[in-house]
């Protein structure tokens, strides 16, 4: 019988997820809040939104421009809840993950994304040099939980299950630091954890990448955001983000997926109209 049941398996359709055909919008996930197109005339003048959020990731700067911190947000939905004229909604875009902290923030005028703000980043040198090391045959990363909320360690534990095999992209976790080529730390980097973090980061060779994973990471979410090693070379956002879009950012690092957080964004809201 085992025999049969190898056999079949041998001739079953895998599983296993396929990168290129991955979406950053996905139909069952909150994503980020976008504007509506009954943001068009208006924002109003209530700003539930802006209090409502609790990250502070969203600013009513007039009746006509909405600014967004994506970096800051939770993706609770909360603020499109509190937004009684329906002017915000849950968009389901899911790939927030950036090469520079700056791309994460976005203002919206009239309902429509202001592309005057946004910038065109280059990579670093650290991340050139990193690149080159690993795009062809992966990373190995130590991950540092640095006072969250174990809930990004969830995510990254299902990241080498059978259906998302991160493995198979050459990226593993392994237990030394001395054996990593980065450190992905999770959490706003409590008081207890800036000293770990920071001796974790000094005993690693060169060329060494930092990612900050999940929203807490990147601004501190609900708390302050404590001292890190340095400017991290990748953030992902989200509370916590979704093992596929972990490892898109992964591969985004490596230089094996092309993608511009603000561009795509901009592309998504132009095809919803």
């Amino acid at each position: 019988m085992s025999f049969l049941f190898e056999l079949k398996n041998f001739f079953t359709k895998k599983n296993v997820l396929n990168f290129e055909k991955t979406s950053y919008i996905h139909p069952n996930n909150r994503g980020i809040p976008t504007p509506t197109k009954f943001m068009e005339k208006d924002c109003g003048s209530c700003k539930q939104c802006e209090s409502a959020c609790p990250t502070k990731a969203i600013k009513r700067v007039n009746e006509n421009q909405l600014e967004i911190d994506y970096g800051k947000c939770l993706q609770c939905g909360v603020c499109v809840n509190q937004c009684q004229d329906n002017k915000l909604r849950n968009s389901g875009f899911i790939y927030t993950f950036v090469l520079h902290r700056e791309e994460f923030y976005t203002t919206y005028k009239n309902g429509k994304m202001d592309l005057s703000t946004t910038q065109k980043f280059t990579l670093t040198e650290n991340q050139k040099r990193f690149r080159t090391l690993t795009q062809k045959r992966g990373f190995l990363y130590r991950e540092v939980a640095a006072g969250g909320n174990n809930t990004v360690e969830s995510e990254l534990n299902a990241s080498f299950n059978s259906v998302f095999d991160s493995e198979r992209e050459g990226i593993r976790c392994v237990a030394s630091p001395k054996h990593a080529d980065a450190i992905v730390f999770s959490g706003p980097v409590s008081a207890n954890m800036e000293a770990p973090l920071q001796t974790t980061w000094d005993v690693m060779s060169e060329p060494k990448a930092l990612i900050a994973c999940g929203t807490e990471a990147v601004s501190g979410g609900l708390f302050p955001k404590g001292k890190i090693p340095k400017e991290p070379d990748l953030w992902i956002s989200g509370d916590p983000p979704r093992p596929d879009v972990i490892l898109q950012a992964f591969r985004l690092l490596l230089g094996r997926f092309s993608f511009h957080f603000q561009e795509e964004l901009h592309k998504f809201l132009e095809s919803e109209k």
